[in-house]
């Protein structure tokens, strides 16, 4: 599959998902660089405009039978990614201005459509910081069932956090 052919972009009612772009940087240095936004990610708060660079390209640069990644767009804004950086395995981040409108849920029902009907996975699986709850309402809400716990999975920052792992398998989901 070429670059071109995987170049897909998905509307939703208020959204559209859409590959990256080096365009993308300063949309995304603004979510990736807030504390808050960042308070559950698996690395700390971007420090300057060239660690986001290198996060987008490594976006840009998945490849495609490795995973599927979306920028997600309101009304021409860059909002957030959700996506599947590395198959099985989903993420998100929104800016936080936009928490609690629902453009996760609407984001997440067509990127699982893909991940099962184009794509072909057998399950989609989530690693979530337990004290991360509105993800946690999210993906419960979509059927993701919880598969195990484990402590001090990831140090961030000279912090330690912990993981609970989430299990949706084709068929099992709840989503829309």
């Amino acid at each position: 599959m070429t670059r071109s052919e995987r170049m897909v972009e998905i509307r939703t009612e208020r959204l559209l998902l859409r590959p990256a772009s080096m365009d993308d940087v300063p949309a995304f240095h603004g979510i990736l660089s807030d504390a808050a936004a960042m308070q559950f990610w698996s690395t700390p708060p971007h420090q300057d405009e060239a660690e986001t660079h290198d996060w987008v390209a490594a976006m840009m640069a998945i490849s495609p039978g490795s995973g599927e990644d979306f920028v997600i767009e309101r009304d021409g804004r860059v909002i957030g990614k959700l996506g599947l950086f590395q198959f099985p395995e989903i993420g998100f981040i929104l800016h936080r201005d936009t928490w609690g409108r629902g453009y996760a849920r609407e984001a997440l029902t067509p990127v699982l459509d893909r991940a099962f009907s184009v794509h072909g996975l057998a399950c989609v699986e989530a690693d979530v910081d337990p004290r991360n709850a509105a993800s946690l309402r999210l993906l419960h809400g979509a059927g993701f069932e919880e598969t195990g716990r484990a402590s001090r999975t990831w140090n961030i920052g000279g912090a330690w956090s912990d993981s609970v792992y989430l299990t949706l398998r084709n068929g099992q989901r709840d989503v829309g």
